[in-house]
């Protein structure tokens, strides 16, 4: 219920509701009768925010919200508008049993060998006088079945029942193995009939996260069944500002495009919600491990006993509720609420004693109250009290911990700021950029992209968003002239930046051992930091992540005068393979060829494998590139700016046909071609996009239309980096009859 309610079932009140993250179960048997009225009233939030905060002698920073326990997003964001939702926004169940029924099953993992896993059936019963029978257990995948007595009283009772996987397969994240899951069904049993049952999905897996102290800091990283794994991915936020609006297709598309993009972690950030049991359900199929904030951020909340008392009955309904995940990889108790504190001037107007009691009130909940839930209801997994550990004010902020990295983006500083200071784990950077033209159309009703339309504004919620792009843009892109061009450039920056950032990081394994960008999505059509759009489009930013998350990647970095090629690996196998530079000009002539037919990198690793110098190579820095492979991984590099490279005009040539998935596209050129970018006008997702084509090279990308597209579309090419003055080249127009 979101968020302040009176329930009542037949004129008799049985709730007072005052959380949006707990659910709730009231005794109704005494009241129900054959034909019933469920009544919920809810009430004003505004106004029970500004009551509560009105009893405090002072001001809590980002007050009034703290005091509701609803989603803090709705309260506006720089990336969200101000919609405080109000109703039901889960389902409602009306459950009724005569002697004892399963109330809750954790089936959890005690212990783990190559030979055997020990796991234990926490099991909880709800009983309305004595009853006794038999709980039976069976593993569907091993076909093992494993039966206990229970005697329950006419009161909750809990069983901790053992038992064992023989050879146990175990749950990995996608891109190191299998998430196996084991199916297992709980049934409750009386004289031999079944009268309650459970079905649960149990991943056989060891996660910790470890923080142990070097000679630099303290380290920061996760081990997965004992092998430290690199975390790529981003942050996710609620998928619609309309939280019941959601449906399973999104959720399954949002994670599907993660995992398409190599991601193997996502954050669910605190401002946002718990999510539903279907999103932790796919990144268990799918092997995405989550970082799960509870639901606070950017702000310093209450500590009164009926508040804590809350946030207790919230925390235990929702670690309860999402312990049997094995893609829960975190328990994490805010998000910036310690740096907002230490570094944002929330200080400012407070006497000592009322600065000492807000922080008493953050380390009630943060340092006592949350950790204690955790420890003692799913002790396997981490608890950690705040992202990031220490602001950026913070000179330990680039040595231990977790660190977000705004100098990029709100302090201006440039790209490369990103390859200086590299931080032990990073779980947030970013950039934005405006959305894809589809959604620009939708927000503004027109045809055509104009900036200067009113809605453009009012769907740019950062105060300096337009501004920064615009600086950024000018340092390293020609600025277009014309609106989507600027809309296209605007998304090849973010994907520059972050890439810029990606790669320092990965490069700087195992002492950093984790990227996570700002932010994976939208909860509407807004320009935002996002990869993937308010409409599911995919900007560059996706597209690039899938090739910089790669799990076997070429990074190469010029330092001075020298091309430095890294190796990374983020397999659990060595791999050996042929390392070719070749450097080239735009016309795809040789300039000079390096290779090394037995290069190996080894596990998890990311390595130096060569140094190239680069004086005394007689080629132009501006109108040149080193093509660089290692096996069938192959990376561009360019020794100038974008805005600084003398790319020749060509035509591309394009064939383009149709086959049972969708229309392919084959693409060949004479001369190299810049971040080649395809539309549609029809609603469908490439499967590249925004790529570089090189001199003689046929590339080949599939367009996939949605199932309710119309039959015939067009497909446009734009590739308007190649025009010095910033205005648009020739556009191809490709008709297609697509048949359904």
């Amino acid at each position: 219920l979101d968020t302040y309610a009176d329930v009542y079932l037949n004129d008799s009140l049985i709730l007072t509701a005052n959380n949006a993250f707990r659910s709730w179960e009231v005794d109704v048997s005494d009241i129900i009768k054959a034909e019933n009225t469920l009544g919920v009233v809810f009430q004003s939030v505004d106004e029970l925010d500004q009551k509560s905060a009105s009893q405090l002698a002072y001001e809590l920073p980002e007050s009034p919200r703290v005091f509701s326990r609803k989603p803090q997003f709705q309260y506006g964001w720089d990336w969200g508008p101000t919609i405080k939702t109000v109703g039901i926004w889960r389902e409602v169940q009306l459950v009724s049993y005569n002697e004892v029924r399963l109330e809750e099953v954790y089936l959890k993992t005690k212990h783990i060998s190559d030979s055997l896993a020990q796991l234990s059936a926490i099991i909880s019963l709800q009983a309305s006088e004595n009853s006794n029978g038999i709980i039976h257990i069976k593993n569907n995948t091993t076909k093992e079945t494993f039966r206990f007595p229970f005697e329950a009283t006419n009161q909750n009772s809990q069983y901790a029942f053992d038992f064992q996987i023989q050879n146990p397969k175990m749950w990995w994240t996608h891109n190191l193995g299998e998430p196996f899951l084991y199916d297992f069904s709980i049934q409750l049993l009386q004289n031999g009939t079944r009268i309650d049952s459970m079905t649960k999905q149990v991943g056989i897996r060891d996660i910790q996260l470890i923080t142990e102290k070097d000679n630099i800091g303290e380290s920061f990283y996760f081990k997965l069944n004992g092998k430290p794994v690199y975390m790529k991915g981003a942050n996710y936020i609620p998928q619609n500002i309309m939280l019941p609006s959601v449906t399973q297709n999104e959720r399954e598309k949002l994670v599907n495009d993660a995992v398409e993009a190599n991601m193997n972690m996502l954050r669910v950030w605190g401002g946002g919600v718990y999510e539903d049991d279907a999103f932790y359900e796919l990144c268990d199929q799918k092997g995405i491990l989550i970082w799960q904030d509870f639901m606070f951020a950017c702000a310093m909340y209450p500590g009164d006993d009926s508040f804590l008392e809350n946030v207790k009955r919230e925390a235990i309904d929702n670690v309860k509720r999402l312990r049997q995940h094995p893609s829960i990889a975190l328990w994490c108790g805010n998000n910036e609420n310690s740096e907002g504190w230490h570094r944002w001037g929330w200080q400012a107007d407070k006497t000592e004693a009322q600065k000492t009691a807000i922080w008493n009130d953050y380390q009630k909940v943060f340092n006592n109250l949350l950790p204690k839930v955790v420890d003692s209801l799913h002790p396997s997994v981490s608890y950690w009290e705040s992202s990031p550990k220490y602001g950026r004010g913070d000179s330990r902020y680039q040595f231990e911990g977790d660190a977000h990295d705004w100098w990029v983006w709100h302090d201006a500083y440039p790209f490369e700021h990103f390859e200086n200071q590299v931080p032990r784990f990073m779980s947030e950077f970013g950039f934005q950029a405006f959305p894809s033209f589809e959604t620009i159309q939708y927000f503004t009703g027109l045809d055509d992209i104009n900036l200067q339309h009113p809605s453009i504004s009012t769907h740019q919620k950062h105060s300096r968003g337009f501004q920064l792009i615009a600086e950024y843009m000018a340092r390293d892109y020609i600025v277009p002239k014309s609106d989507d061009a600027y809309v296209y450039v605007s998304q090849l920056l973010q994907a520059r930046g972050i890439s810029k950032g990606i790669q320092a990081h990965r490069r700087a394994k195992p002492y950093n051992m984790g990227s996570l960008y700002w932010q994976l999505n939208d909860c509407w059509p807004v320009v935002s930091w996002s990869s993937i759009d308010g409409f599911g489009n995919w900007k560059a930013l996706h597209y690039e992540a899938k090739r910089a998350f790669k799990n076997i990647h070429v990074l190469p970095h010029l330092k001075r005068d020298t091309l430095e090629v890294w190796l990374v690996n983020d397999s659990i196998r060595p791999i050996t393979e042929v390392l070719t530079v070749k450097l080239k000009d735009f016309n795809g002539n040789l300039v000079k060829e390096f290779s090394n037919p037995r290069v190996t990198i080894g596990t998890e690793a990311s390595e130096l494998k060569l140094q190239l110098p680069l004086k005394g190579i007689d080629f132009e820095k501006n109108n040149s590139f080193a093509e660089i492979s290692f096996g069938n991984e192959r990376t561009v590099y360019y020794f100038a700016k974008p805005k600084d490279l003398d790319l020749p005009k060509y035509q591309i040539e394009v064939i383009q046909t149709e086959n049972a998935a969708g229309v392919a596209i084959s693409l060949t050129t004479r001369t190299l071609q810049k971040d080649v970018f395809f539309t549609a006008d029809v609603p469908g997702h490439f499967d590249d996009n925004y790529f570089d084509l090189l001199p003689g090279e046929q590339k080949k990308i599939l367009f996939v239309p949605k199932k309710d597209s119309p039959s015939i579309f067009y497909i446009n090419t734009l590739n308007r980096i190649n025009a010095k003055d910033g205005s648009k080249v020739p556009t191809f127009h490709l008709q297609s009859k697509y048949s359904l």
